[in-house]
């Protein structure tokens, strides 16, 4: 099955980090970070503990149990979630509740698309 995407790009905005994606010929969706996104990831990477949430998740291949990182670190629940809280703010990760209980998931489009922003500096 081979649909071809028209050659002109389609804008639509990820209504929880305004990320804008734009959908090409190569049919890939390419995501480019507005200069706020970067800068709320750069903030949000500025603590030690969330880059080691980032890190923890990056070695992920599924969801991670926010029990399980909770385990892993050295804080307390409040303080795992202010974290969590400013990792999702910055886009960085996906929070999936079900119920009481909350999987963790590393957004690497998003995460992609910030190296990629680094790298043309």
């Amino acid at each position: 099955m081979n649909s071809r995407v028209d050659s002109r790009t389609v804008s639509r905005v990820d209504s929880r980090t305004s990320i804008q994606k734009h959908e090409v010929e190569s049919e890939e969706d390419r995501i480019s970070l507005p200069p706020s996104q970067r800068l709320a990831i750069l903030r949000a990477l500025g603590d030690p503990r969330r880059l080691e949430i980032i890190e923890r998740l990056s070695k992920c291949d599924h969801a991670a149990a926010c029990s399980d990182m909770r385990e892993c670190l050295p804080i307390s629940a409040a303080t795992l979630s202010h974290h969590l809280k400013e990792l999702e703010t910055a886009g960085l990760i996906h929070i999936a509740r079900e119920g009481k209980f909350a999987n963790l998931t590393l957004r690497r489009d998003v995460w992609q698309a910030f190296l990629a922003d680094l790298q043309q500096l």
